[in-house]
């Protein structure tokens, strides 16, 4: 068995035995929000170990990446090919949610029981205008950018950083091979890093159970499965559209980038699958140079699966209220998503927060957030699995364009 299935087949038995013990905690443990917080210690830990690794990684990988292609006409010519794709699978994205939560109108259950005048989310709502946005996008320190792990920020930063070492040339040699040195230090330990992953998977299944219970599961059964249905079909839609350009390797594609994309179910975040994800990538024979453009882009401007949770939430919660938003108010709040969700994998809670904000534009009331808090996590291992399988594609797609596809390594044997 190789490392990639061997990796992938414990984190599966954590998550079993985290329904599990999660279940038994919660039903004859005393006090299970103590044993939720004792777990909640276990997966702080890796997440952080896991955001030790992104910033160094994220930087060295991308000038590295830049560099390699040469002329500033090759970085735009990849550049505008990879934005064009983010683009169009953004518009996708978006619009799948909201004909889906118009086709099923799951709020509609709700209808009647919702207090107009309800508590506030403790969410920071004023944090997404399109001003902090804009201002945010470029760093006053790039040092304080990695010490945030502000992945936007270091995005920008690293494409003027490879820009300007590209144009220099042989001067910038020696520091381009030592930053490509960094790079593969940091790929190994980020090895290191994941022989913890199944613990910390067994421990965040764990503790979300043992504090909500199963029950919260059935209680919003209807909206999940829903929710999760129009997963399914994003994946569905992505999936034939990567047929459409890489053909029968889309399969292949799929097999490496599905033990990135269960640690990120399983631990509900997209940034703990960035490494296993460029190690997948380059495997598949996507060359670095690509990949480790591509790829940190895409967790800034490609979260598919977090922008169809925005407009189907949004629209949930509007129907929760009895508020029929008409056709236009659903496109322009499809057009404000489209902006404000771009940059959003830096914010703790990204969708809630970017969902709040939309909802007081549009005189929704935010207490309708409260309705999505309690499934919030299971809603978020979907959609964080979601954007891990859209930025496989973006990439090996825009490798493809390019011409920058090698054929599949041979898997690493244990």
């Amino acid at each position: 068995m190789n490392k990639q299935s061997r990796l992938t087949t414990y984190i599966l038995i954590g998550l079993a035995l985290g329904i599990v013990t999660g279940y038994f905690a919660n039903s004859n443990l005393a006090n299970p929000t103590g044993f939720a917080d004792t777990m909640a210690l276990i997966t702080t830990l890796f997440l952080r170990l896991i955001k030790m690794i992104i910033a160094p990684l994220v930087f060295s990988t991308l000038v590295c990446g830049i560099a390699k292609m040469g002329d500033a006409s090759a970085v735009g010519r990849v550049g505008v090919k990879t934005l064009g794709w983010f683009f169009i699978a953004s518009l996708m994205s978006l619009s799948l949610g909201l004909v889906l939560v118009n086709l099923f109108r799951p709020g509609d259950a709700l209808l009647g029981h919702m207090a107009a005048t309800a508590a506030k989310a403790d969410l920071a709502t004023s944090s997404l205008t399109l001003k902090d946005f804009v201002t945010h996008l470029v760093p006053s320190s790039i040092v304080d950018g990695m010490a945030k792990n502000e992945i936007l920020q270091i995005v920008i930063f690293s494409l003027f950083f490879g820009s300007a070492a590209a144009a220099v040339g042989q001067k910038a040699n020696a520091l381009i091979e030592a930053l490509d040195g960094v790079a593969h230090v940091m790929l190994k330990v980020t090895g290191y890093v994941m022989k913890f992953a199944p613990f910390a998977v067994f421990a965040a299944v764990a503790g979300t159970i043992a504090k909500s219970g199963l029950g919260v599961l059935s209680t919003y059964g209807v909206f999940m499965a829903e929710f999760y249905f129009g997963i399914a079909l994003l994946w569905a839609l992505l999936i034939f559209i990567g047929f459409l350009f890489l053909k029968g390797r889309v399969f292949a594609l799929m097999k490496e980038m599905r033990s990135p994309a269960l640690l990120a179910f399983s631990t509900a975040s997209s940034e703990a699958a960035y490494p296993k994800t460029l190690e997948g990538l380059e495997r598949f024979g996507v060359r670095n140079r690509i990949a480790s453009f591509v790829l940190p882009i895409g967790y800034s401007f490609n979260l598919d699966g977090s922008m169809m949770y925005c407009t189907f939430a949004t629209v949930f919660i509007a129907q929760a209220y009895g508020i029929e938003m008409t056709l236009g108010q659903q496109m322009t709040m499809m057009m404000v998503l489209m902006l404000t969700s771009k940059g959003m994998a830096g914010v703790p809670r990204a969708s809630l927060v970017v969902i709040a904000a939309t909802l007081g534009q549009f005189n929704i009331p935010e207490a309708g957030m409260l309705l999505l808090l309690g499934i919030d996590h299971f809603l978020d291992m979907a959609r964080s699995a979601t954007n891990v399988i859209g930025n496989g594609i973006a990439t090996a797609v825009v490798a493809k364009w390019e011409g920058e596809m090698d054929p599949p390594k041979t898997a690493e044997v244990a």
